[in-house]
């Protein structure tokens, strides 16, 4: 019995799990905490004999499994490898190693994104196919490979970004958000990555770590920055630890979830974190619902797993060396703890970028969010940028909307006017549409007109801007509004045998290539524009079916005239003698024709026209 004792006590490194699984030398913060999960491991004492490491502290979790090990890396520590040393209080210890490597590059030298950047965001599942051997992975779950299920799995990988990155860096993106690609080991629609079952691993079916880090490499080189999808919320129902929880008050709803009962949803009521009248069932009900039964949520009030979240953010922001963070459903977890989460981040890195999401259509809640708000009750979020959801909404409904005193144009005027409820609302991040709703052709009724002045408007306005993979060619979901699998449609030419292909142009149609350039063009003008990069901004009340913004600094202004009229029409230029372009010659930024700015200009046809004195 006493040998069989002993023999249970015996573990081997290799079944150990310790995260993070490395740090680095030379942070601010000085304090790491490691996460150990093994077969009782909980019964062992942990030793480290490494000049500037010591263990501070050891916490033993519910579960014998774990063990939560707080270290100190003192400025005097160098880069190296040490033993972790297990001993049990009899038998054999067991002996793991550990890496603190040096940084790559100091903290300031990480440099988010902000109103000079475009953004292009990936779903990589659906973008494009670079290594089909890893299209099918035995070990998981999901198994199937097929491109006529919307919600399958279709084989799109870091290798097919990486393929396509001279495509991406010729339209005029500077950076590139790619939807989560770390491993979601679930069942079913395992391919869309935001329920991970591994927050330290990238999803074989994409890749590995070091292609993601190549990625990233060769992104660098072309000026692009890397933006991570992360998830504080929630995690997927087949994480590791999900059989074998650390505490009682890992995930919410726990005991609930370990007796098989009926767990609540979150009842998605995201304005009780702002709201002074909101009942405490409401606001519990909103945190410590489950997003969705696959989805766990996260207790970010358990210490431990708030620092786990925090650990393994700033573990990624170093290993890939990334240029920003969009942080998923952000008003979900704990708000005390999103505080936490990016002030740490953004003390460490000040001059990184997050982006969080709010999908509100009131200015109100998405400017709570931003970081120097004068909140009533105080709170400050820390949080760089927002995302302009009531933004997105008034174009829309603008463009779809006639002309009238409160319908169309004056959506956008009003909308835009609404800046003034905005700390900065320059680093706010607008979209014509994202992975989650109706493709924006599909919102605008196939009107490529429409869709022109919906996207030349985003590129010219104050802020940050993304777009959505295929907006450039009018990708729609028309036959299936609303349905995710349809709006993460397959990018024409990423699979081999592809009749178009979107990359080379073959194939498209003339109205798809036409948008393709125009995208390209604005764009490019775009990321060499002081003017709209960091310009003044006027805009004029829309008249007559014609609204007028400009963007002005130094010597360059830009002016887009967005026309609804279908017949032609002359624009009363004596209007908008503020903006100081009489006699002036400005060029067509699409068509490169020069155009004289007198008393009237000719408006032939409906859409945009963007001109520049550059």
């Amino acid at each position: 019995m006493l040998l069989s004792f002993v023999l249970s006590l015996s573990l081997n490194a290799q079944n150990l799990r310790v995260e993070p699984s490395n740090w680095w030398t030379g942070f601010q913060n000085s304090e790491l905490q490691l996460l150990v999960h093994g077969a009782k491991i909980g019964t062992f004492t942990p030793e480290i004999n490494y000049e500037g490491v010591s263990i501070t502290k050891v916490h033993q979790a519910k579960s014998p499994n774990y063990l939560f090990i707080d270290l100190n890396i003192s400025a005097s520590a160098e880069p190296g490898s040490f033993d972790i040393v297990f001993k049990p209080k009899k038998g054999k210890k067991t002996v793991c190693k550990y890496e603190l490597k040096a940084r790559d590059k100091s903290a300031e030298t990480y440099i988010g994104f902000n109103s000079r950047d475009a953004i292009y965001l990936i779903t990589p599942d659906r973008f494009a196919n670079g290594d089909t051997s890893n299209d099918v992975v035995k070990s998981m779950q999901e198994k199937v490979l097929n491109r006529k299920d919307d919600y399958g799995r279709h084989g799109g990988d870091i290798r097919g970004i990486i393929n396509n990155l001279d495509y991406i860096h010729g339209l005029g993106f500077t950076a590139i958000w790619p939807t989560p690609m770390l491993t979601n080991d679930m069942p079913t629609s395992s391919y869309h990555g935001y329920a991970m079952t591994d927050f330290y691993e990238v999803d074989p079916r994409f890749g590995t770590l070091d292609e993601y880090i190549e990625l990233s490499q060769e992104m660098n080189e072309r000026g692009l920055k890397l933006i991570m999808d992360m998830v504080a919320n929630h995690c997927g129902s087949n994480h590791w630890w999900m059989t074998d929880l650390p505490f009682e008050d890992w995930v919410n709803q726990q005991k609930t979830f370990e007796t098989n009962g009926k767990l609540k949803n979150s009842n998605h009521r995201r304005t009780a974190n702002q709201d002074v009248y909101a009942s405490k069932i409401d606001k519990q009900d909103m945190t410590e619902g489950w997003f969705v039964t696959s989805m766990p949520d996260l207790n970010q009030k358990n210490p431990f797993m708030a620092k786990y979240i925090i650990q393994n953010n700033i573990w990624w922001i170093e290993t890939l060396g990334l240029g920003g963070i969009r942080q998923d459903t952000y008003p979900y977890p704990d708000k005390a703890f999103m505080s936490d989460w990016a002030g740490t981040i953004m003390s460490e890195y000040p001059n990184f970028s997050i982006v969080g999401e709010e999908w509100s259509t009131n200015p109100l809640l998405v400017r709570y969010w931003q970081t120097g708000t004068l909140n009533k009750e105080g709170y400050e979020p820390h949080l760089t940028s927002t995302m302009d959801f009531p933004m997105q909404e008034s174009i829309v409904n603008a463009l779809n909307e006639d002309e009238a005193w409160s319908t169309g144009f004056v959506k956008m005027y009003e909308g835009l006017a609404m800046d003034f409820a905005y700390t900065n609302p320059e680093a706010i991040l607008v979209f014509p549409d994202n992975h989650d709703m109706d493709r924006v052709f599909t919102q605008l009724k196939e009107n490529v007109v429409n869709t022109k002045m919906a996207l030349s408007y985003i590129f010219l306005m104050p802020r940050i801007v993304q777009v959505y993979y295929g907006t450039e060619i009018l990708l729609q979901n028309t036959a299936k509004p609303h349905d995710h699998g349809l709006i993460r449609t397959d990018f024409p030419g990423g699979w081999e045998g592809d009749a178009v292909n979107a990359f080379s142009g073959k194939g498209l149609s003339n109205e798809q290539a036409d948008m393709q350039g125009f995208v390209q063009k604005i764009l490019n003008y775009r990321k060499e524009s002081d003017a709209i990069h960091k310009g003044k901004t006027i805009h004029f009340a829309p008249e007559n079916g014609v609204y007028v913004l400009s963007r002005t600094e130094g010597t360059e202004t830009v002016v887009l005239i967005l026309n609804k009229n279908e017949s032609p029409i002359d624009l009363n230029l004596s209007h908008f003698k503020e903006l100081d372009l009489e006699g002036k010659t400005l060029k067509n930024i699409i068509s490169g024709e020069a155009v004289k700015w007198g008393a009237k200009l000719r408006l032939s046809k409906k859409g945009p026209l963007l001109l520049t004195t550059k």
